[in-house]
């Protein structure tokens, strides 16, 4: 068997290894990034063109990976001439506590007001409103595709290694180090390892003492917009008449992508069906709630959630191993602070996470 030394290897190219490494090569270390798929792979939960960049949350340890990625992607920033966030605003409506979410963010410094259903119509013709609103200006699109590119761009000019195509059979740790078993006979022999695995991270550490991980596949669309108007993300917490929270942002040359949070069926990741779920139920609600686009026009996507029952992530570190998982549907636009938030569990054993995010700790 060859054996190769090093000294952090990351388990899993999609979003959250990728900035984990990059932050590990900005403080000066080389790690080497292990994704079992090809560059461009669909099989995960990080392709796709764009993702919402939502900042409505109230819960403090959120808000302060918030504050911790808008610092990152503002460092990743500008790709191809524009920034990897577009702050195009975002809106927030439906039976939700809208004035504790916009309390908490202005207490931040964050912009957010709330706006009456009658002027929110009227900027944003496109959707209908019943109620007021809460409108976040600074919030909108991470153009998702381009973070991916531009992230192993950064590692790799840092002198770090992004091998595709390079699946991770098994972890063995050892008091001095950890063996990740390779194809070939090959194994590599690393100080520290993240695992940022998605739906197969059970699967890679089935000892480790992880709260429940539940793979779905979820299925939103594309719609395709009636007019010219310009279109702001949004989150609409529309009751009990639909299957679940509806989430949205606009992503140009494909439409209005619109979708029920967390409602898809249980699946194995190996053996994803691909089939769309919920689709009758989503034009049903793109035709009543939102006039400015076509409900006849869905074009269905297929990504995974792999999450855990409360929805929290889990960022915590077992002895030599650190693991990043459970994001539940949400992670996306904290991509470079659970990076960062990575790169200090494994450059650092007494480092911790927030407590929400803590293997051991009572899940809420």
């Amino acid at each position: 068997m060859r054996t190769e030394s090093v000294d952090v290897a990351v388990v899993g190219g999609g979003a959250m290894g990728l900035a984990a490494a990059w932050e590990l090569a900005r403080r000066g270390r080389r790690p080497v990034v292990l994704e079992r798929f090809p560059r461009g792979h669909t099989h995960g939960a990080s392709h796709g063109a764009t993702r919402n960049f939502n900042d409505a949350y109230a819960e403090p340890h959120y808000l302060d990976l918030l504050s911790r990625a808008r610092e990152g992607w503002a460092a990743l920033s500008p790709v191809d001439g524009e920034p990897l966030l577009r702050a195009h605003g975002l809106i927030t409506h439906g039976e939700h506590d809208l004035e504790g979410i916009q309390s908490a963010l202005v207490a931040r410094g964050t912009r957010a007001e709330i706006i009456g259903g009658a002027e929110a119509a009227r900027r944003w013709p496109g959707m209908r409103f019943e109620d007021a609103v809460l409108f976040s200006p600074d919030a909108g699109v991470i153009r998702a595709a381009a973070a991916l590119t531009e992230l192993e761009r950064r590692v790799v000019l840092a002198g770090g290694d992004v091998r595709w195509s390079t699946p991770v059979s098994a972890l063995e740790e050892d008091p001095s180090g950890v063996t990740l078993s390779l194809p070939d006979g090959v194994a590599i022999r690393a100080e520290t390892v993240i695992v940022t695995a998605g739906a197969w991270t059970q699967t890679l550490l089935p000892a480790a003492p992880l709260p429940r991980l539940v793979v779905t596949e979820e299925t939103p669309a594309h719609f395709a917009p009636r007019g010219a108007e310009a279109w702001p993300s949004f989150n609409h917490y529309a009751g009990a008449r639909f299957p679940g929270i509806v989430y949205g942002m606009p992503t140009p040359g494909e439409g209005v992508k619109v979708g029920f949070h967390r409602v898809g069926d249980e699946v194995d990741p190996d053996a994803r069906p691909h089939r769309p779920t919920h689709q009758a139920e989503l034009a049903e609600y793109v035709r009543e709630w939102m006039p400015g686009l076509d409900a006849d026009s869905a074009a269905p996507i297929s990504c995974t959630y792999t999450s855990t029952d409360d929805g929290d992530f889990v960022l915590d570190r077992i002895g030599r191993i650190v693991v990043g998982a459970g994001f539940s549907g949400h992670g996306f636009k904290f991509v470079p602070a659970v990076g960062a938030v990575l790169a200090d569990l494994a450059v650092d054993p007494g480092a911790r996470a927030a407590e929400p995010f803590r293997l051991g700790i009572p899940r809420r």
